[in-house]
């Protein structure tokens, strides 16, 4: 996050952050995906489109009339719940090979369409055109409940920890139990630094450094020794060039964050928002069971945002929707309804709703009603008539909030609200990690929303900072520097 760089820098401990931001371009607020949850992010970055488009909702999700919440993995106890067989097949072979929209392409697929070559080390979502393997060397494939060796699909060149591992008896990497299976930023930094010592980097290489968040997620946003390390793990990615000078002009390094934090509040003011037990007068399914006739509520929460599904058709949205507003550590809530977005917060009396197209144009050039009280989304209208042109609405504390809360909403079918904490809250189910004193992402505000970017190595930008715009300017970044 921006306030962890720009506070190593005053305490001269990021030499290699300062150094890249003094000779690239940096911008401190690039706008993530909503849920910010790293697998919802990982799509849109490679889709080049939100949810709606994209269909991986979150990290936890309820397919419409499924049995069960599916989960990819938020922590040990919320997979023993749900049974660790379930989410490792819904992370390693469902989420690329069949969750995300199979007709929409990623940019592993376009690059490979345009004769560029490409790669993944530790990337989440990778789905690609070129067959790999899935496996463990046998010793630890107990370790695994699941079929090994399997086939995906993934782009020319994959590196998924112990998983799969192409540099396997080539260089010594450090995949095993101790070091997280290989997904640690060690292992992917010592797989980039052999690519560029062999000379053989693709055109584009995406590489995902996952220990910051860590530490960010046990101590909180003062942590200063995690962007600490992620410093010295990019001076050795530069090292493995002749020179820092040279290295411009061999590659174009992007370093982004994928969301922000919200600081938790100790455990004594009371952090953890529990929604069984603030929908307690319903029947909410128990986490990690199977939905039954009397199921009247099933939760999937995304640290402090979740989506809170209504299974029976005679519950009113709006009636679920006061009974969460009751708490006031709650923030926003939504729901979609007769073709509107309806939103409301806690300790508010006020609604506004809104729809796609209309007389109101935001920032990127979005056009949308808003009907209502638009402090609810901190939405404020500029000067200006019909006759001048568009009537422009600009956005406060919750950035690119409408095609954001649009794109979760409309991202699978079903009744359901989304719901979001303030900060220094977070919301819980069963099983669910919970981070009192800690930090937690997944909401709409700008804290968990605002991610750094820096360019080192190119004069061009993106046409807006955002997240989902990032794929439309890679892909034509390297269709540019082909024709130098």
């Amino acid at each position: 996050m921006d306030q962890s760089i720009q506070r190593g820098i005053e305490h001269n401990e990021l030499p290699t952050f300062q150094y890249l931001m003094q000779h690239g371009q940096y911008y401190p607020d690039m706008i993530s995906s909503f849920p910010t949850m790293s697998i919802s992010i990982d799509s849109t970055l490679l889709t080049g489109r939100y949810p709606d488009a994209h269909h991986v909702p979150g990290l936890t999700w309820y397919p419409h009339h499924g049995k069960r919440v599916i989960g990819y993995g938020s922590g040990p106890f919320e997979v023993l719940r749900r049974g660790t067989k379930s989410v490792l097949t819904h992370a390693l072979k469902d989420l690329n090979g069949k969750h995300l929209n199979p007709d929409l392409s990623t940019l592993y697929e376009d690059l490979k369409r345009r004769g560029f070559t490409s790669g993944s080390v530790n990337g989440l979502v990778y789905r690609g055109m070129t067959e790999h393997q899935i496996d463990l060397p046998q010793p630890f494939r107990g370790l695994v409940p699941l079929a090994l060796p399997f086939q995906v699909k993934g782009p020319d060149f994959l590196a998924f920890g112990a998983l799969s591992n192409p540099l396997d008896g080539v260089t010594d990497l450090p995949d095993g139990p101790a070091d997280r299976m290989g997904f640690n930023d060690r292992y992917a930094i010592g797989v980039v630094k052999y690519l560029i010592q062999t000379g053989q980097l693709p055109d584009f290489l995406l590489i995902y450094l996952p220990d910051l968040d860590g530490k960010l997620h046990k101590h909180g946003l003062t942590d200063r020794e995690g962007i600490k390390e992620t410093d010295q793990r990019l001076s050795e990615l530069l090292e493995a060039y002749e020179s820092q000078a040279q290295a411009p002009n061999d590659t174009i390094l992007i370093v982004a964050g994928d969301s922000g934090m919200s600081q938790v509040l100790p455990k004594d003011q009371q952090p953890v928002i529990y929604l069984p037990k603030l929908l307690q007068r319903y029947h909410v399914l128990p986490t990690g069971e199977a939905i039954d006739q009397s199921t009247e509520i099933a939760l999937a929460v995304n640290d402090t945002m979740a989506y809170v599904y209504i299974l029976k058709p005679e519950m009113p949205l709006k009636e679920i929707a006061d009974v969460l507003r009751s708490d006031p550590r709650i923030d926003i809530i939504t729901w979609q309804e007769d073709g509107w977005i309806h939103c409301v917060k806690a300790g508010d009396p006020a609604s506004m709703r809104f729809k796609a197209g209309g007389d109101l144009q935001d920032p990127y050039n979005q056009s949308w009603t808003v009907q209502g009280v638009e402090r609810i989304l901190d939405l404020k209208r500029e000067n200006g008539t019909g006759h001048a042109g568009p009537l422009r609405i600009t956005y406060g504390k919750y950035p690119d909030p409408l095609r954001r809360l649009q794109g979760a909403l409309q991202s699978h079918e079903g009744r359901f609200l989304i719901v979001t904490a303030k900060p220094g809250y977070e919301l819980a189910e069963a099983g669910a990690p919970t981070h009192a004193g800690g930090g937690a992402h997944g909401g709409l505000d700008a804290s968990a929303s605002l991610v750094p970017l820096i360019i080192y190595g190119t004069e061009k930008r993106p046409d807006f900072l955002r997240i989902v715009d990032l794929k439309a300017y890679l892909l034509d970044l390297l269709q540019t520097e082909s024709r130098k």
